[in-house]
């Protein structure tokens, strides 16, 4: 399908690919570290670089799992606004992040992938 795959260890990784290559599906931690030696948790400062990008790639959120269901719901609400197109709790198997993947390509891109 001619997907390239970028990964950024760090939030500040992130900023770098973001603004150098044209991301169409992004899987953002919320429990990415802002650098290596700042290790406070910057996934949430990524999702809004995203969404306020000219245009805005599919956003797959990944989080921790959730202490009880207020919680869960609040942390699903937030992320949404942000833009989010999912939200998986870890541990996320390789499965499900591939249906969530395949679900996203087939609704924004007819099933394909979207020439460079």
């Amino acid at each position: 399908m001619g997907v390239a795959c970028r990964m950024a260890r760090t939030a500040r990784e992130s900023t770098n690919v973001i603004q150098q290559e044209r991301i169409h599906i992004a899987v953002v931690d919320l429990t990415i570290p802002m650098d290596n030696e700042h290790q406070d948790c910057s996934g949430h400062r990524v999702l809004q670089l995203l969404r306020r990008m000219e245009c805005p790639p599919i956003t797959v959120v990944v989080r921790p799992r959730q202490s009880c269901a207020a919680e869960s719901a609040r942390g699903l609400q937030e992320a949404l606004r942000e833009g989010a197109f999912a939200v998986h709790d870890r541990p996320l198997g390789v499965e499900l992040l591939l249906q969530t993947l395949q679900r996203a390509i087939q609704r924004h891109f007819s099933g394909g992938w979207p020439a460079r």
